[in-house]
């Protein structure tokens, strides 16, 4: 792979003065020290009562301001890497990178480069053999051929043991020998390297062969630095996803028998009790990332149901109520005793430090109301089904018959629950703009 002259890490700014200068102070403490008759053992109360003063009186902010610089250094020392390309720039959620450490960054740097390679080249084996098989023996003396060989995880099992013997040390000469990772060289930049005993030996001919575009030997690298940026950042990006495809190709063939295979092959999924279930929808079908249904407990699944119907509903009405006020207030007093007309109350999250406590005590009294002896009921066990029919307008004396026509009954439930999953996430949404803008359209 083409190399690059860029550093595997960047100083940041300020840091080398910041130390020479801390330095120079230490130096001259300590001869201000050796002087004889200085000052040093005369003023060493005065300096350690001073000091212990700073330490008390700076001790809250400290490490606070340690926290921030750090954090600050690190990016800086990392910002300009290969990899760190849009829309995420330097993104680092499992804080690898936190202390700083550039031998750290290095290591991890080359891991992921030869990781990323190997991920390319895996996915390219899972693809060719669908239309192309190599004619002849792969083993003659355990007469296997290549035809006979499977697509995918189930080719692991006709692998004869020889041949795995074969794997593991072709992979310890490429790592060790043949693709040798010269720590002198920038991360991903291989190198040969010729071992005697435990002694490399330096030799134009038998060693230091460095690879170049496309892993070919002594190839010149790309001259236009620009140019060698750019697909050195590809060459990243698509190992990134390449790990990523190997793996869903990894669980999609263990659990299908094929890394392309279909849905309904995975016959023992437990999630098969819930595919047919209301909310099952266009594009993701059955979605349940954190595995929550996989115990396969119905009595789970419809508490969890009940939940999410409950909390989309709530967040419904929280979305209109974030919306209307921006058009139209109630006329008089919200609270006739304290005085707060309607008018006064701002709109969103600052609208809570105007309600009265006792109005707090009337908002929980009537939830709970809610809660326990006009919703506590499900009809015929259906989550969410407590007999208030289309709207709820069965709640306030008005009769609803419902739906009788299942697919439109199914097609407006799957509405609901779409509905109500998307006004949980604008809730939140103007939770947060609220909370940081002063306003949920800030």
């Amino acid at each position: 792979v083409a190399g690059s002259s860029t550093p595997a890490f960047a100083s940041p700014a300020g840091v080398p003065q910041q130390a020479a200068s801390l330095r120079g102070a230490a130096a001259a403490a300590d001869a201000t020290r050796a002087a004889p008759g200085g000052i040093y053992e005369a003023a060493l109360p005065l300096g350690l009562a001073g000091i212990g003063a700073a330490v008390l009186a700076r001790r809250s902010t400290k490490n606070a301001t340690r926290s921030v610089l750090a954090s600050s250094v690190t990016v800086k020392a990392f910002e300009n890497e290969l990899g760190v390309q849009p829309p995420t720039g330097f993104w680092d959620p499992a804080g690898f990178c936190s202390d700083g450490d550039a031998n750290e960054f290095y290591r991890r740097r080359c891991v992921e480069i030869k990781h990323g390679r190997v991920s390319m080249l895996a996915c390219l084996g899972y693809i060719v053999p669908e239309y192309f098989k190599f004619p002849g023996y792969l083993s003659q003396t355990s007469g296997i051929k290549f035809a006979d060989v499977g697509t995918g995880l189930s080719a692991l099992l006709k692998v004869p043991a020889v041949g795995w013997i074969q794997w593991v040390f072709f992979c310890g000469y490429m790592e060790l020998f043949a693709c040798y990772q010269d720590p002198e060289l920038i991360p991903g930049k291989l190198s040969s390297r010729f071992v005697v005993g435990l002694t490399t030996i330096k030799s134009n001919n038998l060693s230091g062969w460095v690879f170049g575009p496309f892993g070919v030997p002594n190839a010149p690298s790309i001259a236009d630095p620009e140019l060698r940026k750019k697909k050195l950042n590809a060459e990243i990006a698509n190992g990134r996803l390449a790990m990523m495809a190997i793996i869903g190709m990894f669980f999609q063939d263990g659990l299908t028998g094929s890394a392309w295979g279909d849905w309904a092959l995975y016959t023992d999924s437990p999630l098969r009790a819930y595919e047919n279930e209301a909310g099952v929808q266009a594009p993701v079908g059955f979605w349940d990332p954190l595995g929550l249904s996989a115990s396969g407990s119905n009595f789970d699944y419809k508490r969890r149901r009940e939940v999410e119907l409950k909390h989309g509903r709530v967040c419904m009405f929280a979305t209109i109520g974030y919306i209307v006020p921006e058009y139209t207030r109630l006329p008089g007093a919200l609270s006739p005793s304290y005085g707060v007309q309607f008018a006064d109350v701002p709109n969103g999250l600052s609208a809570l430090s105007k309600v009265p406590a006792l109005g707090w005590c009337q908002i929980v009294a009537f939830a709970g109301l809610i809660e326990l002896n006009v919703y506590n009921e499900q009809i015929n066990g259906e989550p969410g089904n407590y007999g208030a029919g289309f709207l709820g307008i069965r709640s306030i004396g008005l009769m609803s018959p419902g739906f009788k026509d299942p697919e439109t009954r199914k097609k407006k439930l799957n509405a609901e629950l779409a509905n109500g999953r998307l006004a949980m996430m604008a809730t939140i949404g103007m939770f947060f703009q609220d909370g940081l803008t002063g306003s949920a359209w800030g």
